[in-house]
């Protein structure tokens, strides 16, 4: 980087004649230019400058070396143009991670109406529910149904969501509705895989306080689609999000009970590595996301 210096300065010096007024255009003392360049010198072991009390001149050796240095700093200086401009307008691959029900749904026809507007971005999105290593894996950004626990990420808020439980109508003409969480004991859940605590079920009720109900079934699966399948097909009861339960819960293929619990923090989040200086792709389609989906998104809308 010091050799860098007194290249621009030499060159500034051969294009201006003085260091007076390199300094001027670099915005730099005239010491400091004349430095740079005595040491550029030394280190080359070649006089590069003719010097007066007038100006200025290159050296034979001097006028051959900055025509490479040109090069150099134009180089350069694209590269810096490069970098501005992919802060500015989204270009290039955007790795992404999502849950696999969701994106079907919801994220991929927002994907499709941000590619539109930025025709230069590239998107590679990979489908699965597991909790993936954002910076090991190679991916710009992850969407995640739960905060990631690792304080190096930075997670943003896109939309919330509601947890209904619900059931079909014939499952609870059989077995009967529930009144209070507690009665879930006694019914036949489908139980999603990849919960933190797959036979805890946790509530808010209408006072504010949390608890959890230890549940049981007979079916298990890592896929939110395949446990709806089931709930319609008349199995057991669903803990599901709303952004998957609400065409069939619009429908009328599900009905919903407990409507007074709620979850505590049920939102989605666009996870990414902590950077000072973020993408131009990635915080633009985060901020897409946001307006898109709204802070009260249509599958919210049902019940």
């Amino acid at each position: 980087m010091e050799s860098l210096g007194g290249i621009q300065a030499f060159a500034r010096v051969v294009e201006v004649g003085s260091f007076t007024g390199a300094a001027a255009a670099l915005g730099q003392t005239k010491s400091s230019i004349s430095k740079q360049v005595a040491k550029l010198e030394d280190r080359l072991g070649a006089r590069l400058l003719h010097r007066t009390t007038r100006r200025m001149s290159p050296t034979e050796v001097g006028l051959a070396f900055y025509e490479r240095c040109q090069r150099i700093i134009a180089e350069l200086d694209d590269a810096e143009r490069s970098v501005m401009e992919l802060q500015q307008t989204p270009r290039g691959l955007l790795r992404i991670n999502a849950p696999m029900s969701f994106s079907i749904r919801h994220l991929a026809p927002v994907i499709s109406d941000f590619m539109k507007l930025y025709p230069d971005l590239q998107v590679d999105l990979e489908l699965n529910d597991r909790v993936v290593d954002v910076v090991e894996e190679g991916y710009d950004l992850v969407i995640r149904i739960t905060k990631l626990p690792d304080s190096t990420l930075i997670a943003r808020k896109l939309a919330p969501f509601r947890n209904i439980v619900c059931a079909s109508p014939e499952y609870w003409a059989i077995h009967g509705r529930p009144k209070t969480p507690d009665d879930l004991r006694h019914h036949n859940c489908l139980i999603y895989k990849y919960l933190s605590s797959s036979s805890e079920w946790s509530f808010v009720g209408p006072d504010g306080q949390a608890n959890s109900v230890r549940i049981s079934g007979a079916f298990t699966a890592n896929n939110g689609d395949v446990l709806l399948a089931a709930a319609r097909q008349g199995l057991g009861v669903l803990a599901t999000p709303s952004f998957i339960s609400c065409d069939d819960l619009r429908a009328g293929f599900l009905e919903p009970v407990l409507l007074d619990y709620t979850t505590v923090d049920a939102s989605i989040y666009a996870v990414y590595p902590h950077n000072r200086y973020l993408s131009a792709k990635v915080r633009l389609f985060v901020d897409f996301m946001i307006e898109q989906f709204g802070p009260n998104p249509t599958w919210d809308q049902v019940c």
